[in-house]
């Protein structure tokens, strides 16, 4: 493969340098220019923005509900409930970086749960080794639907939003076929303690689990050559082509690895709530790219980072929480979700054009 940093002339990397643009003359009066720089300045630090929001919002819940929300009781189960949003996060943060979609996550992450959890009860076990096969079972499962979303939208050319669309009704299809439409709750009660309800070094094993995958993932984000041609097919596939980069190749290895990471969230899940739940993902998809658009990933493709999508995480599962504490009714949850997405989107078209000045 014709390594991405020998022609710079042709390709769109963000480690590419741009010439310098000639500066333009200043237009319309002072108000409109100092009102265009604030707002360039805020979408140029949308990490900031959005880790400010969180303490914000910290700092509300704890105010409102002192006695229920900022207890170590309930900051360990927010935790607990981020890690999930988190692994699926991390998937999506590559895909959107990639400047597509994967829609199907959720019901990729109740199959690869359905399966593992079927394949742990019949060996009618209850030790580690059982809990490895859970593991591999699941992310075996997750890494084939991924493996089929990618060959879809890139060998078959179809849009992405249509394919994984469609594997989201298949995927929990085929789960309640596997499952014969009831949760499985043939959980090992080993891994149920391990991975639940243990704690590792003060943090609960399956925070711990998902931090450790967000780090190799920032790491081969930012430093591998798997990132950097992420990051430039998301910038200009038809220029990463013209380098030689194999596009429809990695186009496939990424949703793989979505899949994969998809089904890693199915096996935790199982972990944390001792039984499958075939219902309970529908909203996984909209939660996880409000999480990565709101850590500053671009939809367009080309922009994001794992950090990012980190602080974006925590905004949905705080605002979660805190409205369950609060007695809220759930669909204002899905509302102000929603709300943020399209927030997002906004900040980054704004960004876009920013830069274009």
């Amino acid at each position: 493969m014709t390594e991405l940093n020998e022609r710079t002339d042709t390709t769109t990397s963000p480690n590419v340098r741009e010439e310098p643009r000639r500066a333009l003359p200043p237009t319309g009066n002072g108000v409109s220019r100092q009102r265009g720089a604030l707002v360039g300045a805020v979408v140029r630090s949308q990490e900031a923005v959005v880790l400010a929001v969180l303490i914000a919002l910290l700092v509300g819940f704890a105010i409102a509900k002192p006695s229920n929300f900022a207890t170590s009781g309930n900051l360990e189960n927010l935790a607990r409930d981020a890690a999930v949003l988190l692994v699926l996060s991390i998937g999506i943060t590559y895909v959107t970086i990639m400047g597509m979609f994967d829609l199907s996550i959720g019901s990729v992450l109740v199959f690869s749960e359905v399966v593992a959890v079927k394949a742990m009860g019949g060996l009618g076990t209850d030790n580690a080794g059982t809990a490895l096969l859970g593991a591999a079972v699941a992310v075996v499962a997750g890494t084939v639907w991924g493996l089929l979303n990618g060959a879809l939208v890139a060998r078959l050319r179809l849009s992405p939003f249509i394919v994984t669309l469609a594997t989201f009704g298949a995927a929990l299809g085929a789960a309640e076929l596997v499952a014969k439409g009831n949760d499985l709750t043939a959980v090992p009660s080993t891994l149920s303690t391990f991975i639940g309800i243990d704690t590792f070094a003060g943090v609960p094993s399956l925070v711990a689990i998902a931090i450790i995958i967000a780090v190799i993932g920032g790491v081969q984000l930012a430093k591998s050559q798997f990132g950097q041609l992420t990051y430039a097919i998301g910038s200009n596939p038809e220029a990463a082509r013209r380098v030689g980069i194999r596009v429809t190749r990695h186009i496939v290895a990424v949703y793989a690895v979505v899949g994969a990471l998809a089904g890693a969230a199915g096996f935790l899940d199982a972990a944390r709530f001792g039984t499958t739940s075939m219902g309970g993902h529908s909203n996984d998809a909209l939660a996880a790219i409000t999480a990565v658009a709101l850590g500053g990933a671009s939809l367009y493709g080309g922009r994001g980072t794992m950090l990012g999508t980190v602080i974006g995480v925590s905004i949905p599962a705080v605002l979660q929480n805190g409205l369950v504490i609060l007695g809220t009714q759930s669909h204002w949850y899905q509302i102000i979700v929603a709300a943020a997405l399209i927030a997002s989107i906004y900040l980054d078209r704004r960004r876009r054009e920013s830069e274009r000045r």
